[in-house]
């Protein structure tokens, strides 16, 4: 049951090309370990710090549809790929505001290496002001404090929890450190391994496999012709 407090949602942002098993497993266990509402996968139109998108944003979009159907507490939300210019988290996290209002805990997930990266992002350090951020890291390794830069560990520091029930005190403001199983699973590998001919079975939803071979997605020319 939700525990008392502010209704938490968790945020789970990427480009998705293609979705897979660790993104699905990593939003699961945050689900049940926070005890949140909903887990909302928004995939980004234009990323700011990755090489665009192989396949376009409305079959990205449907690989995410059907890898969440049979899930009710995971989401699809399309406002990124809906919106002009970059897709900067900041932006998305004020319009959720603008959309749910203050009185809901907003949850951005994330993997260890996203969080050491953050000083990279747009606007990084208004985030905690609008939302709780995780950090998901492989269970009995704590995350690497030394490497993180002198400014976000300052940021660390002063917010960071290990306790879940935290995120529900208040709707924003605290860094989680929350560890989960980690499926060593890449996006990259997998789009290698579909150019090469080689399966991506047990790596990502039936679903998308089938999605993925029907709509000939990566494959380059050379290969479909051979």
């Amino acid at each position: 049951m939700q525990a008392a407090g502010n209704l938490a949602i968790g945020i789970l942002g990427g480009t998705f090309d293609p979705i897979h098993f660790g993104h699905l497993r990593m939003a699961q266990e945050l689900l049940q370990a926070l005890d949140l509402s909903e887990v909302r996968f928004i995939p980004a139109a234009t990323p700011p710090l990755k090489k665009q998108p192989v396949t376009s944003a409305s079959d990205r979009a449907a690989m995410v549809l059907l890898a969440i159907a049979n899930n009710a507490a995971f989401s699809l939300d399309e406002r990124e790929l809906g919106r002009s210019g970059t897709s900067y988290t900041i932006d998305t996290l004020l319009s959720l505001r603008k959309e749910l209002g203050t009185g809901v805990s907003l949850c951005l997930l994330m993997g260890s290496d996203a969080f050491l990266g953050l000083p990279n992002w747009q606007r990084w350090q208004e985030l905690l002001n609008y939302c709780h951020i995780i950090v998901a890291h492989r269970a009995n390794i704590a995350p690497a404090t030394q490497a993180m830069s002198a400014q976000l560990r300052n940021l660390w520091e002063k917010s960071v929890s290990t306790h879940a029930e935290d995120i529900t005190k208040k709707t924003a403001g605290t860094i989680l450190m929350q560890p989960i199983t980690q499926l060593d699973i890449s996006a990259t590998r997998i789009r290698e391994d579909l150019n090469c001919n080689i399966s991506p079975r047990y790596l990502m939803p039936e679903s998308v496999i089938d999605f993925i071979h029907s709509h000939r997605l990566y494959v380059s020319a050379k290969a479909a012709t051979t």
